[in-house]
């Protein structure tokens, strides 16, 4: 959060900030011009006057505190304390998932033409709440300085959205690597407590979740990502889980030829049923693979006594945290894509909803969906 900080808004105690020095000695992604932001610390007595007298926010550390966040502007709402935090909360996991990446894939952040950035804050002041740039202020904060970008924002839909974004960037040769990155909402971090302490249940996902993909040209080895075959909701399919289905899944695969069966895996909303069912909010991902299983059957394409085997074999328990557009679909990507290279998959459609409503601006919803497939096809899987 410290490093994420470039308008000195965070505030750290002397003794917290050594704290954090000795932590982060040995981590490789801590260079000395990172190590530099910490600072040496604030007297507790200054944080203490910021909090008291000039609305900032306390920072804690196990129970005690050891900061504090200021707000930046004294009528401005957006520039709030707690604003800004989760806004820095976003950019610092979000950042840290890039670095991670780039480590993984050994990517040179000077090779990182363009970032799209799905979070789900809605940076700016107030005169452009959601102005932006998160994506740009990550790029810099990781190093690629030869990289420009933007933020996509569709609810649970916009790490699907900035994908098929990236995946047309590149296939239109406008940037050779495009990396989409997502941090962590830190409104949602234990979103479902209340439910969880009334089953008598510790409170559960206390954590920031953070993604990050980087879409490239064809290396010949790495599965592909089909842009003939993107599935949308239209205005006109409305809000009917059936109709919303078919405009994801059947209409982008008659456009090819294909029927669900030719498709080895569904990936939808993956959130995690040991934090929704508890707080009466279902299962998710069964629910969809259902309704897909019954979507086959109406369409002819697999028997009614095949359901069961049909949700077991292209479905996945959930597993992912219900940050809104963290479990939306990605976090399977990088299995499927383990699965194609290695000769277990063909195929994978990934298909996301968004709760456009949310926004009181129209009571729509969304939705797009895309296939993933291996660089050469083996028959039988």
């Amino acid at each position: 959060l410290k490093i994420a900080d470039d308008f000195k808004l965070i505030l750290y105690t002397p003794e917290f900030t050594q704290l954090i020095k000795e932590r982060v000695q040995s981590d490789s992604f801590i260079t000395e011009e990172r190590l530099q932001k910490l600072g040496e610390g604030v007297p507790m007595d200054a944080i203490m006057k910021v909090v008291n007298e000039d609305g900032a926010l306390p920072l804690y550390h196990n129970d005690e505190i050891i900061g504090a966040i200021k707000r930046d502007h004294d009528k401005d709402d957006t520039l709030k304390a707690h604003v800004l935090l989760e806004n820095m909360v976003s950019k610092a996991s979000g950042s840290l998932a890039m670095l991670h990446l780039m480590q993984q894939c050994e990517t040179n952040p000077d090779k990182i033409d363009f970032v799209l950035d799905c979070t789900e804050e809605a940076i700016g002041d107030r005169y452009q709440r959601g102005g932006g740039s998160m994506s740009k202020a990550m790029a810099e904060m990781c190093g690629c300085l030869t990289a420009s970008g933007c933020d996509i924002r569709a609810f649970c839909c916009a790490p699907n959205h900035a994908i098929v974004n990236a995946a047309g960037l590149v296939e239109a040769g406008i940037h050779d690597n495009v990396l989409v990155a997502g941090g962590g909402c830190l409104a949602k971090a234990g979103m479902k407590y209340a439910a969880h302490l009334k089953s008598d249940m510790p409170i559960l996902e206390d954590v920031i979740a953070a993604i990050a993909i980087l879409i490239t040209k064809d290396d010949g080895v790495s599965p592909k990502i089909r842009l003939d075959s993107i599935g949308k909701h239209d205005v006109k399919t409305g809000s009917p889980q059936q109709a919303i289905m078919t405009s994801l899944i059947i209409r982008p695969l008659e456009k090819i030829g294909m029927k669900m069966t030719d498709i080895d895996k569904f990936s939808t909303e993956l959130h995690n049923p040991e934090v929704t069912l508890p707080a009466g909010s279902g299962d998710t991902p069964a629910t969809n693979y259902q309704i897909m299983a019954a979507l086959a059957v109406m369409n002819k394409q697999i028997d009614k006594s095949e359901m069961a085997n049909f949700v077991d074999k292209k479905g996945m328990l959930g597993y992912a945290p219900t940050q809104g557009h963290v479990p939306s679909a990605v976090p399977y990507m990088g299995h499927a894509m383990e699965d194609m290279k290695n000769g277990k998959l063909n195929r994978a459609m990934f298909l996301a909803k968004g709760s456009l409503f949310l926004g009181r601006m129209s009571q729509l919803s969304d939705g797009i969906s895309y296939i993933m497939e291996r660089q050469e096809l083996k028959p039988n899987l």
